[in-house]
């Protein structure tokens, strides 16, 4: 039986993650109030801003920057897709 907490991002009670997918603070924040779906939707955003941008994760501002637009997705307005941006078609 899974666990289930209400989610801060999706304002819904929904499966709780398993483990903190984040280190310190921020990922025991994410863990209590951050839902499976809505760290999956992250995931999905992030890859494409990581594209998008073209950001090399070994640059301490790539991740920073990463790290702001996710607390911005799941806790804050939402981060913002890049300007111009066009969904791949299916």
């Amino acid at each position: 039986m899974s666990n289930t907490i209400f989610c801060e991002k999706l304002q819904k009670e929904s499966e709780a993650l398993e483990f903190a997918p984040y280190p310190g603070e921020l990922g025991q924040r994410i863990l209590q109030q951050v839902s499976k779906e809505a760290w999956q939707q992250w995931l999905a955003h992030q890859t494409m801003l990581i594209n998008e941008y073209r950001l090399n994760m070994l640059e301490a501002n790539a991740r920073k920057f990463l790290e702001e637009e996710m607390v911005k997705f799941l806790f804050g307005e939402g981060s913002e897709k890049p300007q111009g941006y066009v969904p791949p078609s299916e």
